[in-house]
């Protein structure tokens, strides 16, 4: 048996074990919350400080965005303040370009609520692929990129790193 098939059947194994784990506490007197199941669900890919991270599009303050990704309206988080930002290319974009994300888990501000921001490319630029806030705040600075906040606030937990 191959190293790569032997590490992927006890990697398997435990996350069993872990969900068995899991729903024998409940059932011990945990929380009430059933029995668990999987789901099939779109997942999307983001970039942090240089690399992608994958994320869930679950909940957007603004009905026709929630209706346009075919998600759940959830008008009270768009008062939420003082998230982190998502950035999100309009129009003109590098080949590539996903959204950026102002942080992750692991990070003190981390929030699956994120704050919608709008990039758009100035007349004349050319776009590059940006892969992280540092890098946009150095764009802005040379005037080729703009930056406006949608006034939307998006749930997308980031759910895996790297």
């Amino acid at each position: 048996m191959s190293r790569r098939l032997m590490f992927g059947c006890v990697a398997t194994l435990l996350v069993a074990a872990s969900a068995i784990s899991a729903y024998t506490a409940l059932a011990a007197g945990g929380p009430a919350m059933g029995k668990p199941s999987t789901i099939a669900r779109s997942a999307f890919q983001g970039f942090y400080d240089g690399h992608k991270d994958t994320y869930l599009n679950t909940d957007v303050s603004n009905m026709a965005d929630a209706k346009a990704m075919h998600i759940n309206y959830a008008p009270a988080i768009g008062r939420i303040k003082g998230l982190p930002e998502i950035y999100l290319v309009q129009g003109r974009a590098a080949s590539g370009q996903l959204a950026v994300f102002g942080s992750e888990p692991g990070e003190k501000d981390y929030s699956p609520l994120w704050s919608e921001t709008i990039l758009t490319w100035k007349a004349g630029a050319t776009p590059t692929l940006i892969t992280s806030d540092t890098q946009i705040d150095k764009i802005e600075k040379t005037g080729k990129l703009g930056e406006r906040d949608a006034k939307v606030v998006l749930d997308c937990p980031i759910i895996k790193v790297g």
